[in-house]
C-alpha cells in the first residue's frame, strides 16, 4: 500500500503552522513580499529550518499565508456577477477588491505574482476569467468604458498597492477614494 493516510500534525507541530502564517500575514501586509523568511522565523518563534521544513519557498508560505484572502477574493468576484446590474457588481468588485488588499498589503503581490506551481494557480485564473466576464456584461450594458481591457485591472491593482499612509484608518479611507477614482476612470 503506497497510498499514505493522511497526517494529523502533533499539537506543538499545529502551532509553529499557525505562528507562522501568523507571522507572514502580519509581516507581508507590513512589509511586503520582500520581507526575509528568516524575519518571518524569528517573528513567530521558531527557527528557519522550522519554516523551510514547514514550506519550503516563499511561494508555498505566501500562497498558505493568503489563501483565506484567495477565498475571499472568489467570492467577491462570485457576488459581482450575480448582481442584476452588471455594472454595479463591477462597481462592487472594484471597492470590495480595493478594501481587500489594503488590509493585506501582501496579498496584491501574491495575487499578481507568477507561479506557476502554485496550488491557488486554477483558482486564480478562474477568478479572472469571471471577471472578465463580468466586464463584458457592464460593457454590454453601457456602463464600463468600451476600450477597458483586463490589463487595466492589474495596473489598477499595481497603482493600489503603493498606498501609504501613517495609520490603518487613513489607508482604508485613501483606499475607498482611490476605489471611487478607479470606478470613474472605468466608466463610459
Amino acid at each position: 500500500m503506497t497510498d499514505r493516510l493522511p497526517q494529523k500534525l502533533r499539537a506543538d507541530a499545529e502551532d509553529n503552522r499557525e505562528r507562522i502564517l501568523a507571522s507572514a500575514r502580519t509581516l507581508f501586509a507590513d512589509q511586503g513580499l520582500g520581507v526575509p523568511m528568516r524575519e518571518i522565523a524569528r517573528h513567530a518563534g521558531v527557527g528557519p529550518a522550522t519554516l523551510y521544513r514547514r514550506y519550503p519557498t516563499k511561494q508555498a508560505l505566501a500562497t498558505a499565508a493568503f489563501a483565506e484572502q484567495v477565498r475571499a477574493c472568489e467570492e467577491i468576484v462570485e457576488e459581482g456577477l450575480a448582481a442584476a446590474d452588471p455594472w454595479q457588481g463591477f462597481c462592487l468588485v472594484i471597492e470590495r477588491i480595493c478594501e481587500l488588499h489594503i488590509r493585506q498589503r501582501g496579498f496584491t503581490d501574491a495575487f499578481l505574482a507568477t507561479y506557476p506551481d502554485a496550488d491557488d494557480l486554477e483558482s486564480r485564473e478562474l477568478t479572472l476569467k469571471s471577471m472578465a466576464t463580468l466586464a463584458r456584461r457592464a460593457k454590454a450594458g453601457g456602463k464600463l468604458r468600451r476600450d477597458f481591457r483586463m490589463s487595466d485591472l492589474v495596473v489598477m491593482l499595481t497603482a493600489h498597492r503603493g498606498l501609504q499612509a501613517a495609520t490603518p484608518a487613513v489607508r482604508v479611507a485613501a483606499s475607498r477614494r482611490f476605489a471611487d477614482l478607479t470606478v470613474r476612470a472605468f466608466s463610459a
